[in-house]
This record gives C-alpha cells, sequence and structure tokens, in this order.
C-alpha cells in the first residue's frame, strides 16, 4: 500500500507539472513583468527549497527534519495523497479558467481579464491554494517536519507573490477589483 501511495502522489504532481506545461503554450503577451531577479528570489528558489526539502527521507535521515509530527500509518498517508489529489484538481481547474491570462510570475497580460467564475467566485487565488493543499497532502503524506518547513515557505513565497499581483491588479482594473477583493478571500474562503 505505501508502494502505492507513493506512486499516486508522484501521479498527481506529474499531471500538474504536465498540465502546467501543456497549458503555457497559449498565453497572451505580458504588457507588465515583474523582474527576473524579483521572480528567482521571491519564487524560484524559495519553491526549489521547499522541493528539496520534500525530497528523498534518506537525505534529512539523523536531523531534526526527519523527525515525525504524525504517526506512520496507511490512513494518514492517504489522507495526505487524496489532499494532494484535490490541491492539484482545483490549481488545474483554476488554471484552465484563467485561460491565456495567466502566467507562471506576476505579469498583466494585453487585454487582461478579471475572471469571476468557478473558484474565483471566491477566492482571489485559487491556484496557489490548490498548490498549497497539495503541498500540505504532501507534508502529511512524508510525516516529517520537513514537510511542514516547505509548506510554510511555500506560503511565504505565494504571500508575497499574492501581493505584487493584487497591487498591480487593483491598479488594472480600479474600482472593479476594489469590490472583487471585498466580496472575496485571497486564499480560504471565509477566513484568509
Amino acid at each position: 500500500m505505501k508502494a502505492f501511495l507513493d506512486a499516486a502522489l508522484s501521479l498527481a504532481w506529474l499531471v500538474f507539472l504536465g498540465y502546467w506545461i501543456w497549458s503555457a503554450r497559449r498565453v497572451k503577451r505580458a504588457s507588465r513583468s515583474e523582474t527576473p531577479w524579483r521572480q528567482l528570489a521571491v519564487y524560484w528558489l524559495p519553491l526549489l527549497v521547499a522541493v528539496l526539502l520534500l525530497g528523498p527521507g534518506e537525505w534529512y535521515e539523523g536531523s531534526w527534519l526527519s523527525e515525525r509530527f504524525v504517526p506512520k500509518s496507511i490512513p494518514i498517508r492517504a489522507t495526505g495523497v487524496a489532499l494532494a489529489w484535490v490541491g492539484v484538481a482545483l490549481a488545474i481547474w483554476s488554471r484552465h479558467l484563467l485561460g491565456s491570462n495567466w502566467s507562471s510570475v506576476v505579469q498583466l497580460k494585453q487585454d487582461h481579464e478579471l475572471i469571476e467564475r468557478g473558484p474565483y467566485r471566491w477566492i482571489r487565488h485559487p491556484i496557489y491554494t490548490g498548490l498549497l493543499l497539495a503541498f500540505l497532502g504532501n507534508a502529511i503524506k512524508v510525516g516529517d517536519w520537513r514537510g511542514l518547513i516547505a509548506l510554510a515557505i511555500v506560503f511565504v513565497s505565494f504571500w508575497r507573490k499574492l501581493r505584487l499581483e493584487e497591487r498591480w491588479l487593483g491598479e488594472q482594473f480600479g474600482e472593479r477589483y476594489a469590490a472583487y477583493k471585498q466580496r472575496t478571500r485571497a486564499l480560504i474562503p471565509g477566513i484568509l
């Protein structure tokens, strides 16, 4: 069962990556973009650190990073894998709804549209919510403190990124975006 859950978690991330790569081929040209150095420092390096933290457990044996925060059990691991799949599904659905307005970095697109349907009715950044859920599921499945540290790193990275996105979207859409912000949450409906 452990091998099945390992494969199921790997498949979730492969489905996510496959969709991301495939769907990136049809995006609008950028009219405004953050600097490459900011992209690297705020987004790509933290994500790389988080992914490395979730790497093979043997890398961390003997350190406090390999200490468990949840017991090893099939139901706990299965819960983690299920959360990861729910997160990946939410991220893919949200990415699909953005269509050609999507970018992997903070950008405004030519003829940028404000999407307010699907999960965007309740959350302004459901891709980040989905990915955070997937990282949480991964952390629970791994069960070591390194997983929670990876989740915290990803959260901080996404939070910094979404603050810039919201500022630019506010400048682009003005009162319409201000009203959208008042009726939605950034990441978790009704909470955050």
